[in-house]
């Protein structure tokens, strides 16, 4: 069959530029799952929190760390899908030592019952993995009254790690992750509204919350010089998971027929995701390595924002006040 022969027959024609583009795409996929953690570092014994772990990164991170003979806490709001998840990834790692517990993020009185039962149960954290997160949701708050992408993203987890301090300093060497993202390069602390009162933009929130994920590591790493606890934040890198829920275009009918296959192959799965706080979490290399950010499994240089110490003190005592620590 001759070149103009093969085109005059449009189902073959057709079939074939559809077969070529899929290939192409899933060729685009493939590159754009970024950096993977390869080691074969086992867990053996550690324990381990993951913050909201029934979905998306939090699950793959979970379901590694089993299989790596970890003792994980899904730290979860939802505990019908945490154990849902759970049972799933104890069946496939043959590791029965992963247990779900109820922490909402956007309560501190459920930050507090979690971290009390914790404490009960366990008298050592080896690591601590900030995982959770809300992203561009429609202006809601807090049981306390936060904004809600700064109350989860940001002053959940800054009570959360701060009331588990005293067992990671018994526990050192031990690893605290913070899961931000290279939204924090657009990111912008409004000193004279940090709790988005008087006006709401879901995007200059979500991207304020994630800044304060990184000012939040590189102070607490100062606070912590010396103790034998290291703390990292890294960028997952743009995930296909449940974070997108709140962004209409992705919801839409139109996203569902062409936007989303058009972005599919420059998405990275959950699992692709979870490889830089499986670096983070276990590479020995980064054994004194404290106050870094990472993408990719590499160090990376956070915005300049990011390195402002004075902002960075001033972020810590609004929190601290915020979160009755102080």
């Amino acid at each position: 069959m001759g070149l103009f022969s093969f085109m005059k027959s449009r189902p073959i024609f057709w079939l074939s530029v559809t077969g070529t583009g899929v290939g192409i795409a899933c060729l685009v996929k493939d590159l754009m799952q970024g950096g993977k953690f390869n080691k074969p570092n086992r867990a053996d014994g550690k324990v381990i929190i993951v913050t909201g772990s029934n979905t998306g990164i939090g699950k793959e991170t979970v379901r590694e760390l089993a299989k790596r003979g970890a003792i994980v806490y899904m730290a979860c709001r939802d505990m019908k899908k945490c154990e849902e998840a759970r049972q799933e990834i104890v069946l496939e790692s043959r590791n029965k030592n992963v247990y779900c517990r109820k922490c909402d993020l956007a309560s501190m009185e459920s930050v507090h019952k979690f971290v009390n039962k914790f404490k009960e149960e366990q008298s050592h954290l080896d690591i601590l993995i900030n995982n959770a997160g809300v992203m561009r949701c429609p202006r809601s708050v807090t049981t306390d009254g936060f904004e809600m992408q700064l109350g989860v993203n940001h002053l959940g987890h800054f009570l959360l790690t701060n009331l588990l301090l005293d067992l990671m300093k018994k526990s050192a060497p031990s690893r605290i992750v913070v899961v931000s993202s290279l939204a924090h390069t657009r990111g912008e602390i409004n000193i004279a509204d940090l709790n988005s009162e008087n006006s709401y933009d879901e995007g200059k929130a979500y991207n304020q919350s994630k800044l304060a994920n990184v000012l939040f590591t590189r102070e607490l790493a100062k606070r912590l010089q010396g103790t034998g606890v290291t703390v990292n934040a890294l960028h997952p890198g743009v995930v296909d998971t449940e974070l997108f829920r709140h962004m209409s275009f992705f919801n839409s009918f139109f996203a569902s027929l062409i936007f989303r296959p058009l972005v599919w192959p420059f998405l990275k799965t959950p699992r692709s995701g979870a490889q830089t706080t499986l670096y983070a979490a276990l590479d020995e290399d980064l054994y004194n390595v404290s106050g870094q950010y990472f993408s990719d499994c590499v160090f990376k240089d956070v915005a300049p924002a990011a390195k402002d110490d004075a902002l960075a003190k001033w972020l810590w005592a609004v929190s601290e006040k915020w979160t009755k620590l102080k």
